[in-house]
């Protein structure tokens, strides 16, 4: 269910701008979004950084992009939100000396130290990618290629996402075998 809340905005809004534009697949993103996050906090308690951070600007990108007509401002809107969460990274390991990821999931998962250093460095390659890669898009295509970018670039996190598990598997402690329990 998790995955379906997820991606609800984006299948939304890719339906809408085929049916019909992208200025009413906009407001049908933002209003999405909206129900996404009533959604996740009901079902939570709380709203994540992340997902105010995204609302925020879905919103404020939106809205650009609704009352001056144009196009450009929710197509910058993945490059402004990769960029910032590669800043904010590499800002809080390079200069504060603290690790965002290890605070965020550090109690969900046990990591060696310099696991979690090696995770955040790989975080900011990944976002600063991301970054890079929809702002290529969004200003050499056109929007119908930005769109279908946006949707069939979804393998890029999801490849992201099994790497890192990958990555992080091997540095998972075991549990300890029980002892077989005799007859």
């Amino acid at each position: 269910m998790k995955i379906l809340i997820d991606f609800f905005p984006i299948l939304l809004f890719f339906g809408t701008y085929k049916l019909y534009d992208i200025y009413i697949g906009t407001g049908v993103l933002m209003t999405a979004t909206v129900l996404q996050m009533g959604l996740i906090y009901a079902l939570d308690r709380k709203l994540q950084a992340m997902h105010k951070i995204t609302l925020c600007l879905i919103l404020i990108f939106g809205s650009l992009t609704l009352v001056l007509h144009d196009d450009r401002f929710i197509k910058w809107k993945p490059t402004v939100l990769y960029a910032a969460m590669a800043i904010g990274l590499a800002v809080a390991i390079w200069i504060m000396n603290k690790n965002f990821l290890k605070l965020l999931l550090g109690s969900q998962l046990e990591l060696p130290d310099p696991v979690w250093k090696r995770l955040n460095v790989i975080w900011v390659a990944y976002c600063l990618f991301m970054s890079l890669s929809n702002a290529y898009v969004a200003a050499y295509f056109s929007t119908e290629a930005w769109v279908n970018f946006k949707l069939w670039g979804y393998v890029f996190p999801l490849a992201f996402i099994i790497g890192q598990g990958f990555y992080i598997a091997r540095y998972l402690k075991q549990d300890e075998p029980k002892a077989p329990t005799p007859p």
